[in-house]
């Protein structure tokens, strides 16, 4: 059976973004792969995080994959700092990739913004770090969004690269799963930009854990335009605000946005959202019981991460063993 390797940052406030774009990707996916789920703390901490607040985000966002369906039982779920191999391997990549690989990849310019002397040497080299995550357990497949398919470019090339130097071939040269555009959830405050948590305005996107009133407070507040609703996907092209209410109704009710724009089109915003927030409450209420739920007993949720710890440790183990035999290493 292929394998999927997949991670999601520990950084707290899971939202509607992150279910519809990867997270219920992920739950479709299990039956029909071997998946690895990754808390990647190491990536969070390119940036600064509160300790306190990183070890509480994890729970939380573990919280969150369980309560969205994903089985333990059939899946690892585990955090990328408690297998070492991760940051091993990692090294071994920054000594095989390039300066120049890593000085194209348009996502650290965009964090690192105007102040890139003042941004971390890791999340300079994060790239790398994605490589080794997804090659240390040999993935053969890796579910991206349109943001992170250079990066998987870049595992791809590092994987050859390895191969070629070393003339071995050892690494898979790993394929990516990308989901259609409706799965590409926009800010309700700006539909031309992505909904993140970084947003200084909660208005702008729906929480995993909000309240069934928040819910239908933001989505009646989500920027719309004067124009009745489009009655095509095409239509659609031109008006974003419209283009991510549409396309997350689609998504929640697993329809393509064509039939959306066939259902509502020509109707008034006011009334579409009131359908829209009834959607979005009746999808989300029974993951948010169980997320509230989960996330009042950290013991359950520690115990599962344990498990998938030791789990990904014993996939890890012999991988780095033989990158280290390949290196050439001395293994006394």
């Amino acid at each position: 059976m292929n394998r999927i390797f997949s991670g999601i940052q520990p950084t707290g406030n899971l939202h509607l973004g992150n279910y519809l774009g990867a997270i219920r990707n992920w739950v479709n996916l299990q039956d029909d792969y071997e998946c690895l789920f990754c808390l990647v703390d190491l990536h969070a901490i390119t940036v600064w995080q509160e300790p306190d607040e990183l070890t509480a985000n994890t729970r939380e966002v573990t919280a969150g994959l369980l309560a969205s369906g994903l089985n333990p039982n059939d899946n690892t779920i585990f955090i990328q700092s408690q297998v070492s191999g991760h940051a091993e391997l990692a090294w071994i990549f920054n000594c095989v990739a390039r300066m120049g690989w890593l000085n194209r990849m348009t996502q650290f310019k965009e964090k690192a913004g105007k102040h890139r002397e003042n941004a971390s040497v890791g999340l300079f080299a994060y790239p790398n770090l994605m490589a080794a995550d997804i090659l240390l357990y040999q993935a053969t497949h890796v579910p991206v969004g349109e943001d992170q398919k250079q990066h998987l470019e870049l595992t791809r090339d590092i994987a050859q690269k390895f191969n070629n130097d070393f003339k071995v071939d050892f690494f898979p040269i790993v394929e990516p799963l990308i989901f259609g555009p409706a799965t590409r959830v926009m800010s309700l405050r700006d539909g031309s930009n992505k909904m993140s948590k970084s947003d200084a305005s909660d208005y702008s996107r729906i929480n995993m854990v909000d309240t069934a009133d928040d819910i239908a407070l933001k989505i009646r507040k989500a920027k719309t335009d004067p124009e009745a609703l489009p009655d095509s996907a095409e239509a659609c092209a031109e008006r974003p605000e419209a283009a991510n209410l549409m396309g997350i109704y689609a998504a929640l009710a697993d329809q393509s946005l064509e039939e959306v724009c066939g259902q509502f089109g020509g109707s008034t915003f006011s009334d579409f959202k009131k359908d829209l927030a009834d959607l979005a409450i009746a999808k989300l209420a029974p993951i948010q019981e169980e997320m509230r739920r989960l996330m009042n007993d950290p013991a359950y949720v520690d115990g599962i991460l344990k498990t998938g710890n030791e789990k990904a440790n014993d996939l890890a183990a012999p991988v780095i063993r033989e990158v280290q035999k390949i290196v050439g290493f001395l293994i006394p």
